[in-house]
């Protein structure tokens, strides 16, 4: 059975529904670090369904009444989809579009919309209820064939061949699947990959901090793509839905990642997953070579913003998947042909600007180019070695999907 990747701290406020006017929102320091009002005034995610594939996820509360499409989900995986079990899959779904009301979380794009999957992991009791609940891979395949554009998954323990293959399944279909990283380096000497994140195809997220340093928890390795917010971030205690609590874990991160894409996917709804990917990469913001990923951050931290206030964005191709080199394959490359025809026109003449990734790159896009106005605290981050030093030296990486 998989498991969460999360983990709750210190209670921040114990309320009942009633007394939601404590304002939770005062606790999301990313809001502020990631300029959202700014980008909310060009793009909220409006248009963009959400795969969460969690514990379930209750509509109810204040922050998600009329953000969860629970019709959408394929009958044969709804099983009391929007049920939560735990409280996590409320969580991820309220940090990628919560409105906010009743003083409740307020999702990075609030106007995306969550389609709620309800999978075996960790905390589901053994019984008939666990019997009748869909395993992630079925969940997987099932939302590959609906319309959710982005598929977040806050959660490890794929490891069957059953579950990569329901991986390249929906990679296949042109989705874009992002994953948690995982929350196992906190000792500074135990690490090891967390599936699915280490599958090709999959963007791995890690967790950072308010400082903007990768946590000391966060799983590291060659599989890590991206880094977001992951550290003191408000979430539901647990399933009787009356209090958040401070929590810290890359499943945050996977989320707000998520809550990204989609915005980025709303202001450019023609792109190809290749496109929101090469966006989401080039614009991260690093003190290291693109083409030398950092094994803690990945190409670096996200910063939608840069891609939402140039109207003339240069995604590059189409047709190339960025991390063809990292995922070996050209699933991703293939499944856009297909998903967005509309893109076609300019394929040709953008694939000539070939990348060290395999991809291209995106005209004006670096974080050196982005950084020469106030907008810049998202990337204002630490040296790559303050990164190398906050997990331990010299500790061994199991093999991992990125050659090199």
């Amino acid at each position: 059975m998989g498991a969460v990747v999360g983990a709750l701290a210190v209670v921040s406020v114990g309320f009942a529904p009633s007394a939601a006017a404590y304002d939770e929102q005062s606790k999301q320091w990313y809001l502020d670090t990631m300029q959202a009002e700014k980008m909310w005034k060009v793009s909220t995610g409006k248009g963009v369904k959400v795969a969460v594939i969690d514990t379930g996820v209750n509509a109810n509360t204040p922050s998600l009444k009329g953000q969860v499409l629970a019709d959408d989900v394929p009958k044969t995986v709804a099983y009391h989809a929007t049920d939560d079990y735990d409280g996590h899959g409320t969580s991820m779904a309220e940090l990628i579009a919560g409105t906010g009301s009743g003083g409740g979380l307020k999702g990075l794009a609030p106007g995306a919309k969550i389609v709620p999957y309800r999978v075996q992991l960790e905390g589901l009791k053994s019984g008939a209820e666990k019997d009748k609940t869909p395993q992630p891979a079925e969940a997987l395949r099932a939302a590959a064939d609906t319309d959710a554009k982005i598929i977040s998954m806050s959660f490890g323990g794929m490891t069957t061949e059953e579950d990569k293959a329901a991986i390249n399944y929906a990679a296949s279909k042109g989705k874009l699947l992002i994953a948690a990283v995982g929350n196992n380096a906190d000792d500074g000497k135990t690490n090891f990959i967390d599936y699915p994140a280490g599958y090709p195809y999959v963007i791995g997220v890690a967790a950072a901090d308010e400082s903007l340093t990768v946590s000391k928890f966060s799983s590291y390795g060659n599989y890590v793509d991206l880094a977001a917010p992951g550290a003191e971030i408000p979430a539901w205690c647990n399933a009787t839905f009356r209090a958040y609590c401070d929590s810290k874990g890359t499943s945050a991160a996977a989320a707000l990642t998520s809550a990204a894409a989609a915005l980025i996917w709303s202001a450019h709804p023609d792109w190809t997953v290749n496109q929101v990917t090469r966006s989401l990469i080039d614009t991260a913001g690093r003190t290291w070579a693109k083409d030398d990923p950092s094994k803690y951050a990945g190409y670096g931290f996200i910063r939608p913003r840069v891609v939402l206030e140039n109207a003339n964005y240069n995604a590059g191709a189409a047709y190339i998947d960025p991390l063809a080199k990292d995922n070996g394959g050209d699933l991703l490359a293939r499944s856009a042909t297909s998903s967005s025809p509309s893109s076609s026109a300019s394929a040709t003449s953008q694939a000539q600007q070939k990348t060290s990734t395999g991809g291209t790159s995106a005209a004006g896009s670096s974080a050196a180019e982005s950084s020469n106005n106030s907008n810049t605290l998202w990337i204002t981050i630490g040296a790559a070695a303050a990164l190398i030093l906050i997990a331990g030296a010299g500790v061994a990486v199991m093999r991992a999907r990125r050659a090199g």
